[in-house]
């Protein structure tokens, strides 16, 4: 079983989501069962950030000078969920997700959950630095994603 512990330090994010920590970990539970770690406790944070601190972040640690919609931070280089529970951060950027500023509740929950399973998966050892690990990740994030689609609806 995953738990998220969730935190926010931009106040737009309940305008979208208005119970983040509810939204996050309901998500997970809906994962297809080879994501879901049913017989083990495994956590991760999730941080409901801005394009500003995004773009420090990315800087200190990517040594890239922007923001970006997603960053990831796995707790190892290399996943053993044995040996540490804690699988890593997920850090995502509000301005990037509502963006066109017309998105239904709905659509910016749809794209919430696309990136937060792109990061998710960044911190379950999945890269796109080359060619064939991008399609490898893109077909797991399709599959996650058309797993859970029709039941964000009913997420809080």
């Amino acid at each position: 079983m995953i738990s998220i512990d969730v935190v926010s330090e931009s106040s737009l994010w309940s305008k979208r989501i208005k119970k983040p920590d509810i939204f996050f970990n309901s998500l997970v539970k809906i994962f297809p069962k080879k994501y879901r770690f049913i017989k083990k406790k495994v956590s991760l944070t999730i941080l409901l950030s801005n394009n500003k601190n995004i773009k420090r972040l990315n800087k200190k640690f990517r040594n890239k000078n922007k923001s970006t919609d997603v960053l990831s931070f796995p707790s190892e280089k290399k996943l053993n969920i044995k040996k540490s529970p804690y699988i890593g951060d997920i850090v995502v950027s509000y301005e990037f997700i509502n963006k066109p500023k017309t998105l239904s509740t709905l659509e910016f929950r749809r794209k919430v959950t696309k990136i937060f399973i792109h990061g998710f998966l960044h911190l379950l050892g999945y890269d796109h630095i080359k060619l064939k690990d991008f399609k490898k990740m893109l077909i797991e994030e399709e599959k996650i994603y058309n797993t859970i689609e029709i039941k964000i609806v009913k997420l809080a």
